[in-house]
């Protein structure tokens, strides 16, 4: 009986080995402040990113969803992902920084493990002047985010609801 059970064991054991393919399960970047290359413009198409050890977070959003709004006003815009903005997950072989972003040409190390474009979801801004009235503040935040890897499965456990808040100068 022993010798049935021996082979059926080292084959279950084969059978079930990883192949190696990066599974992730969470993507949380709540508690990470967002980072930026060249300072946010309301005129331009920005690009926003979140690190968070070996995995980053890339939203670019589409030029002027960072409205100017209106001192003294509450101002809600919204940009759907991937059509108006897009979000990327990253994951690296390794730490990386803000360096590996901002670089003209970025760095060899560390190498991109995995990337994933998110499918759906939308983006939404609300937009009010700081309290001196020099600065429009922009509370950024992710709802319905979608990301599906190559092989079709969703990333579950999404925890990226609040992007951040970034902030432009109120024109003169």
């Amino acid at each position: 009986m022993r010798n049935f059970f021996l082979p059926f064991l080292l084959v279950l054991a084969l059978v079930s080995c990883s192949d190696g393919d990066l599974q992730i399960e969470t993507i949380d970047f709540n508690d990470v402040l967002p980072q930026f290359c060249d300072a946010p413009q309301a005129s331009n198409q920005n690009i926003l990113f979140k690190i968070n050890d070996t995995e980053a977070l890339i939203l670019t959003l589409q030029s002027g969803v960072l409205n100017n709004g209106v001192v003294g006003e509450t101002i809600t815009t919204e940009s759907t992902i991937p059509g108006q903005s897009q979000l990327v997950y990253r994951n690296f072989s390794s730490t990386v920084s803000s360096t590996y972003f901002c670089s003209d040409i970025p760095p060899a190390s560390p190498t991109v493990s995995q990337e994933i474009d998110a499918q759906d979801g939308t983006v939404s801004i609300v937009t009010v002047a700081n309290d001196d009235s020099t600065e429009f503040d922009h509370t950024i935040s992710l709802s319905g985010i979608s990301f599906v890897a190559e092989n079709g499965e969703r990333i579950t456990n999404l925890t990226i609801d609040e992007f951040g808040e970034v902030s432009t100068d109120v024109p003169n």
